[in-house]
């Protein structure tokens, strides 16, 4: 079983069970604090950590008064609401005694099956990682649809763990792993400590959901599993109520881990260099080279543009002699490319007439 303390990146899953009061609506802010107290811990290290959270309609059906029952959609967005400040507060209460700068990121799953969306979801991910920050991501409930009656955030946190490439993926939920039957229906049902391939047996064990406040049951946890080890992201079930969860699993606690079936870099380079490119951008030899000792793609090294694409297409890396070196996700058009090309990065707002990225292919969404 992997531990935590390895982790270069981790992505934590609260559910909403475990961050509200059943019985009351109101925040369990004890147990809040010790959670935040995980966080610096694993900070400390070395490791960066990104917190997808449940919990925005929880705490506002609370505070609207409205019953721990199905919600029509509408009450459903209103809840999400008045919950998503109370939720993004609390979490920056909690952490700032640890000097621990939080922001709120809200997405949709729609947001990862998008590539424009998902460059820019990824682009503001990585800055703030790069800043020391820790986001705290949800689902924007407000405005989704199809999210609040059938979605939940485990698959989410998947994506997520995905679109940062985490090598930890741990889902904080109400059970404490993976049975071969509803352990609360069934006596005779056994735990699995580590599984290392999601099978149909595996699928078939999978029930529904069993909490109120909480519409996450096995089959959407085996989704996310299945999402999260493709990518090279190891994933843990863990019974998260106990104070200081994070620790608690680290020190031994009941946990199914899911094996991560390659590693993210791999995973992602893969991805990249199996789609099929609507273009080419050549380089000169300084750029060659560039790419080689592990460097982005910058304008300035850009000699030529081929093809129509958008912000978010795969296209072709070529050298002078028309070599293709590999694949990268480009953060122009085609257009925007054809007009950049050869200038410094500094140049390129005067151009473009508007702030844009310094590079045109990021090395991490490139594979050559």
């Amino acid at each position: 079983m992997a531990s935590l303390s390895t982790a270069k990146r981790l992505v934590a899953k609260i559910g909403s069970a475990l961050l509200v009061d059943r019985a009351t609506g109101a925040l369990r802010r004890d147990w809040l604090a010790s959670l935040a107290e995980d966080v610096a811990w694993l900070k400390g290290q070395g490791t960066e950590v990104v917190l997808v959270s449940s919990g925005s309609i929880a705490l506002g059906r609370g505070v609207l008064g409205l019953p721990a029952t199905e919600l029509a959609l509408e009450q459903s967005q209103a809840a999400a609401a008045v919950g998503q400040i109370r939720l993004a507060r609390a979490y920056e209460e909690m952490l700032a005694p640890h000097d621990i700068t939080t922001a709120q990121v809200l997405v949709t799953l729609e947001d990862s099956t998008d590539r424009r969306r998902y460059l820019n979801s990824r682009a503001t991910l990585e800055q703030l990682l790069s800043m020391r920050v820790v986001p705290i991501v949800n689902e924007n409930d407000t405005v989704a649809t199809d999210e609040i009656r059938f979605g939940d955030n485990d698959r989410l946190a998947a994506q997520i763990a995905v679109t940062v490439g985490a090598d930890q993926l741990i889902l904080l939920s109400d059970v404490d792993g993976f049975y071969t039957a509803n352990p609360a229906l069934d006596r005779d049902a056994t735990r699995y400590d580590v599984i290392e391939r999601i099978t149909a047996d595996i699928e078939k064990m999978a029930g529904d959901a069993g909490s109120g406040l909480s519409k996450g049951g096995m089959k959407t946890k085996l989704i996310a599993a299945r999402t999260a080890t493709a990518a090279g992201c190891a994933m843990a079930i863990t019974e998260g109520s106990v104070l200081n969860p994070l620790r608690a699993l680290e020190n031994g606690a009941n946990a199914t881990w899911f094996t991560a079936q390659t590693d993210p870099q791999a995973a992602r380079k893969r991805w990249i260099a199996a789609m099929k490119p609507r273009g080419t951008v050549t380089l000169d030899a300084g750029a060659v080279d560039a790419l080689h000792a592990g460097k982005s793609l910058l304008a300035a090294g850009i000699t030529g543009v081929a093809g129509r694409f958008q912000r978010g297409d795969a296209v072709a890396i070529a050298d002078a002699g028309g070599h293709i070196l590999g694949h990268g996700l480009t953060r122009y058009t085609a257009d925007e490319a054809r007009a950049i090309r050869g200038r410094k990065s500094h140049e390129i707002e005067a151009v473009l007439g508007y702030p844009a990225r310094a590079a045109l292919i990021h090395r991490d969404d490139m594979a050559l």
